[in-house]
């Protein structure tokens, strides 16, 4: 045995290929010992952990349903009933311990009996809810593997628990009783694989001559790259043109059969060009000869005879591979061709519908014969979609031709599951249906309809999901007829690479779209959602939100009756886009609401305004884009002296139509817009005949990219001028002729035809100042209601204007003039010389007067003070009698 170990120590230091091999399958049976040991041991303990759980369960199970215990646990004392019969059990079973305890987990027994009465550790809670519980944890007697089962009674209730178990140092005892055995077993193995590796190495060291790596090296090398690492085919024949050797690659492209060595170029099965090209023997340089369906490129040189044989060598090179190769290159080529196009031709607006028509037009006949896209409804609103269902809407198609089958726009298509399209769409992974004339599940959605689709010569489609930043917004399908090969997996990857650019492009778009319709919903709630009632004005206008992708703006306009049977027109434009736009335009009309309540002048609310801008901008942060910009052109009409009065800040020039039809621009002097200057604003009074129209409207409307705003203002003055129209008929022309396709700017237009106060409906008196004049004046209202059929108003009117007269002719200065104008209120109203306006305050018990401002704000509506360029105005307003004929016209 000695003699041996010293033989084999000697063979394994000699480095030969023979004691290499011997080295190398001793490791290998060294290692597969090894390993094998190990699965035994792992193996060992893992079916002894399996057989603890089973044991613990049954016996578990076996102990919970066993007679008597019921009876034990209402016995007075269970631990005295069930410890016996307890402990018999874990012994007979071979567990550990076996544990009988309440449902709260207190021990009734334990193998330790200074542990009954304690809480249980573990786990109880699905056993006391009917269930098993199967574990590992460290309890009082070490780690162990349990099971815990219920003790129901005869209704199903949980009564009481049963746990049993086996520790994990029994567990390993077993193991380690085993693993003895295990290496001994192992170690004999490993002897005798051992002694049979060293006789194999001994004969092949004996078979290999004593070679050793270096030798056996250079003595193949040339052999194996010649014949084996070239991707060429070899062929060497001898002087006589016999066949002496072909490597793999020359049998390959030759079809040579086993025998083919020994025999002459020209028997063997070759095309006649080279076999006798090779029985010839002559040189040739990239000869191509055809071979079955192979272009070959043949070399072939003579052997330098020297002391051998003479001969030839050739090599073929597969040229027809060559050619397919290059023509891979050139779809790849042209398939990023086909993704650069794409990125320039799909997206260029930020609507969903239009991106995904985009899609479809570029597609056919590019990629497909017939595509289609169907998105989730959400998305169209600009909303995320559900992932809950496959009910899409088609948004898209295009075809080579349209007499197909398939659903057009439009259609909201509910896919069955077995779709590609609800697969796609659920899964988010591209589908390709190769052959759909199988009927493989895809014809589920509309058998009638799939058979058309075959009939049609659809024979195959790819269903890709349009995902993008992790939400999955539809499917587009690409369709195959005219092409008679079917789409394959190179198809699928350009179909997923054109799904992918289109999808970012539509969730781009969708999440515009949801931005947009938020700040169209803002802008919408803070412009006026239906015209006031007043007569002074035939009012019409209209609003359009921008469509061409820079969101909405801050475009306004403002209808405002003022006391008095006049109406203030407004019109504003926020320099921006989006919800601070938005925002801020709101702002503004309230504003402006205020200030005109305030009975202020055109050129005075300007100003107010003005300073309220620059005041908006002081206290907004650095993060939030001032409102520099902003423009308004306010308009005062009163139509009892048919006066307008307008200011504007920065904003375009309104339009005058006349009776006529003649229109010319309002000569409004220009101020700077909002927030800029600080400087007073300028107005400009015109007397319009009845019957003229006002035209107020923002940038949008005569500016677009298409023309200079100097055109649009003219194309407007042409359009306006014209007689007769109402002012809905206006819009609906100024519209038709400036409208842009998509509008790039918030549109806003108010057409105001003008009315005159009929003199029927006004009554004026001069009023002397001295006491005696307020008798007069009641008497001269007396009559005055008596004529409009206002009696029951009489008193009520009677008592509000002695109040003001008196209080003019005690308080105030001369002229003190009252006039009473009936419109769908009844308008008192009382101008004086003075500019000191009165105060409403409550009179005491004991006070004199300090009543009379009171009494009037107690019956009348409304009331308030004006300011003229020669004093003030006091006015009230009262409800007419239903039924009261009012100037509705």
């Amino acid at each position: 045995m000695a003699g041996f170990l010293g033989r084999l120590r000697s063979a394994l230091s000699v480095r030969t290929v023979a004691r290499q091999v011997f080295s190398l399958q001793a490791a290998i049976v060294v290692l597969l010992v090894v390993a094998a040991v190990v699965a035994l041991v792992l193996q060992s303990r893992a079916d002894s952990a399996r057989e603890a759980r089973n044991r613990s369960l049954a016996v578990a199970e076996t102990f919970a349903s066993a007679p008597g215990l019921q009876e034990a646990l209402t016995a007075p004392d269970p631990t005295a009933a069930l410890q016996p019969r307890a402990e018999e059990a874990r012994k007979a079973s071979g567990v550990d311990f076996l544990v009988v305890m309440t449902t709260d987990g207190i021990r009734i027994t334990h193998p330790n009996p200074a542990q009954i009465g304690r809480h249980y550790i573990g786990t109880t809670g699905p056993a006391v809810a009917g269930g098993i519980v199967r574990e590992t944890v460290t309890g009082t007697l070490g780690p162990s593997t349990r099971a815990v089962v219920p003790v129901t009674d005869a209704q199903g209730d949980v009564i009481a628990l049963v746990a049993a178990g086996v520790t994990l140092e029994s567990v390993s005892g077993v193991v380690d009783h085993q693993l003895p055995l295990l290496l001994g077993a192992a170690a004999a193995a490993l002897a005798v694989a051992t002694f049979g590796t060293a006789l194999v190495g001994r004969r092949l060291r004996r078979q290999t001559r004593g070679l050793g790596p270096a030798e056996m090296t250079r003595m193949y090398e040339h052999h194996d790259a010649v014949l084996h690492a070239v991707r060429e085919g070899v062929l060497i024949l001898d002087g006589d043109g016999r066949l002496v050797l072909a490597n793999d690659e020359a049998r390959r492209l030759l079809d040579l059969g086993p025998d083919a060595e020994g025999r002459l170029a020209l028997e063997l099965d070759l095309s006649p060009d080279i076999a006798r090209l090779l029985a010839s023997g002559r040189p040739a340089t990239d000869e191509v000869h055809l071979a079955g369906d192979r272009l070959l490129a043949v070399n072939q040189r003579p052997t330098d005879p020297g002391d051998g044989p003479s001969g030839t060598v050739a090599t073929l090179r597969d040229t027809t591979e060559l050619q397919t190769v290059t023509g891979r290159a050139t779809v790849a080529q042209e398939r990023l061709k086909l993704l650069f196009d794409a990125g320039l031709e799909i997206g260029t607006s930020l609507d969903v519908e239009r991106t995904s028509q985009e899609l479809a037009d570029f597609a056919v006949p590019r990629f497909a014969d017939f595509v289609t896209v169907d998105l989730a409804d959400p998305v169209l609103r600009g909303e995320e979609p559900s992932q809950s269902g496959a009910a899409m809407r088609r948004v898209a198609f295009r075809g080579v031709r349209d007499d197909t089958p398939l659903y057009r726009p439009g259609k909201l298509i509910h896919f069955v599951p077995s779709t590609p399209q609800s697969l796609g769409y659920a899964s988010g992974e591209t589908v390709l249906e190769a052959d759909m004339a199988a009927f493989t599940g895809w014809q589920t959605q509309d058998p009638e309809r799939a058979r058309g689709l075959v009939e049609a010569g659809i024979h195959s489609m790819i269903a890709a999901p349009l995902r993008a930043r992790g939400v999955i917004m539809g499917v587009v399908t690409f369709w195959r007829s005219r092409k008679p090969e079917p789409f394959e997996h190179d198809d699928v990857t350009l179909a997923e690479q054109l799904a992918a650019r289109a999808a970012v492009t539509i969730d781009n778009a969708r999440r515009f779209t949801r931005e947009h319709t938020m700040a169209v919903a803002l802008q919408r709630s803070l412009l006026p959602r239906a015209l006031p009632e007043q007569n002074a004005l035939e009012v019409a206008h209209r609003y359009l939100p921008a469509q061409a992708g820079s969101g909405v703006g801050g475009d306004w306009f403002d209808i405002i009756p003022l006391p008095g049977a006049r109406v203030a027109l407004v019109v504003g434009d926020v320099v921006g886009h989006g919800l601070h736009a938005a925002a801020t335009m709101g702002r503004l009309r309230t504003a402006v609401h205020n200030f005109s309540s305030l009975d202020m002048a055109p050129d005075e609310l300007l100003w107010h305004l003005d300073e309220l801008v620059t005041r908006i901008d002081q206290d907004e942060s650095g993060d939030v884009a001032p409102v520099t910009g902003a423009t308004c052109l306010y308009a005062l009409y009163d139509p009892g002296t048919r006066l307008c009065t307008m200011a504007r800040a920065g904003h375009l020039e309104p339009v005058v139509v006349r009776p006529d039809g003649s229109a010319s621009f309002a000569a409004v002097p220009g101020g700077p817009p909002l927030g800029l200057s600080g400087l007073p604003f300028e107005t400009v009074e015109m007397r319009l005949p009845e019957g003229s129209s006002l035209v107020l409207y923002t940038d949008g409307l005569v500016e677009d990219r298409t023309r200079d705003i100097d055109e649009g203002l003219e194309l407007l003055r042409r359009t306006l001028a014209r007689p007769g129209r109402s002012p809905e008929q206006t819009c609906d022309a100024v519209l038709n002729a400036l409208l842009p396709d998509r509008p790039s700017d918030d549109i806003a237009l108010v057409v105001a035809r003008t009315r005159a106060l009929d003199d029927a409906r006004t009554a004026t008196w001069d009023v002397a100042s001295e006491p005696a004049a307020v008798g007069r004046v009641r008497a001269a209202v007396t009559r005055t209601m008596a004529e409009w059929g206002l009696e029951e108003e009489s008193f009520t009117t009677e008592l509000i204007l002695s109040e003001l007269v008196t209080n003019a002719i005690r308080y105030a200065a001369e002229p003190v003039r009252v006039r009473l104008i009936r419109d769908r209120a009844l308008i008192c109203e009382v101008s004086d010389g003075s500019s000191t306006a009165p105060h409403l305050r409550r009179a005491a018990t004991t006070d004199e007067g300090g009543r009379g401002l009171f009494l009037v704000a107690q019956f009348a509506d409304r009331w308030g003070t004006r300011y003229t360029a020669d004093g003030k105005i006091i006015w009230t307003e009262q409800p007419l009698p239903t039924g009261t004929p009012d100037d509705d016209r």
